[in-house]
């Protein structure tokens, strides 16, 4: 299976993936929940959502006080994120990059990367570039939350193909190939008289490679979790939610 080195930038455009699906939306209070529980943000503090897509979360944190900057490459969801925002009666500042290429530095008390939107880069030093700008975008002691699929869970219930039905009707259609770094994937999206594929690529972060990875890039984690209810990190949770701290 062949996947395009900047393969992203055909992948995370509407209509093929939307990642705003109202099963998605339903999820987002109570994962801002956690969020605010663990960051210890107060009113006014700056947050920075990297690949905050439609804004499903960075809404819900304005609206909760913070200074929320979301910050994605996909043209689409910012201008889909600024319409909600508009609607919901929240100021959020958006940004459209590269996250190889954050330009902040000491800003943020806070950076969130969520729902898988880390490790697709088929050069390991992509991520680290992605690690460091978020570092350099903290402030001293500020906080990194990411959430990402559980690599050792992948690993020891890896399936190769999979389908399931969208709520719109459409089918989505799952092939993967397990590799040593991670996975090679492709979509196929059936519906509405259309037959569309993608294919992507995602590294398999454990505990271990996620600490080391987090450490090289100048944090420190603190904190693994193995879903938003707060359950812990095992083989058996197919999510790692990491925090790590910019030591002051």
């Amino acid at each position: 299976m062949k996947v395009p080195h900047e393969w992203h930038k055909d992948f995370f455009k509407n209509p093929f993936y939307n990642p705003a699906s109202p099963a998605a939306m339903s999820k987002a209070p109570m994962e801002v929940k956690f969020l605010l529980k663990h960051l210890n943000l107060k009113k006014g503090d700056k947050l920075l959502d990297l690949c905050c897509g439609p804004a499903r979360h960075a809404i819900l944190l304005a609206k909760k006080g913070m200074d929320v900057t979301g910050y994605d490459y996909s043209a689409d969801y910012l201008k889909e994120a600024k319409i909600k925002a508009k609607k919901a009666g929240v100021r959020l500042t958006l940004v459209r990059g590269d996250m190889r290429r954050l330009k902040f530095k000491d800003t943020f008390d806070a950076v969130i990367n969520l729902f898988t939107s880390f490790g697709y880069f088929q050069r390991f030093s992509d991520d680290m570039r992605t690690l460091k700008g978020a570092a350099r975008a903290l402030k001293p002691g500020g906080i990194l939350i990411i959430d990402i699929v559980h690599g050792d869970y992948v690993r020891k219930n890896f399936r190769a193909r999979n389908w399931m039905r969208l709520e719109n009707g459409a089918y989505h259609l799952e092939d993967a190939a397990l590799t040593k770094d991670g996975t090679l994937n492709a979509w196929t999206i059936i519906g509405e008289g259309k037959t569309r594929t993608r294919n992507f690529f995602s590294r398999l972060y454990s505990k271990g490679r996620m600490s080391t990875a987090l450490r090289k890039a100048g944090l420190e984690p603190l904190k693994f979790w193995g879903s938003f209810s707060g359950d812990k990190l095992t083989d058996k949770t197919d999510r790692m939610i990491v925090l790590a701290v910019k030591p002051t």
